[in-house]
């Protein structure tokens, strides 16, 4: 079963908190190219799967890097 959690916009360290002890696979979403993100980590989807969760996060902003 792929059950979504109520995680969303949340920072990535809380959600680990409140995760606890729970195996978690974090993937990180960025833009093409030279970036830089910005500001907090925050997860933009939280899905539980086969006892493991997975966390898609982003940060709030992008700089680009030249």
């Amino acid at each position: 079963m792929n059950d979504s959690l109520d995680l969303a916009l949340m920072p990535e360290v809380q959600a680990r908190a409140i995760l606890g002890a729970a195996r978690v696979h974090l993937s990180v979403l960025a833009p093409v190219g030279g970036w830089l993100g910005i500001g907090a980590l925050r997860v933009l989807r939280a899905t539980e799967r086969d006892g493991e969760i997975d966390l898609v996060c982003g940060y709030e902003s992008y700089d680009r890097c030249n």
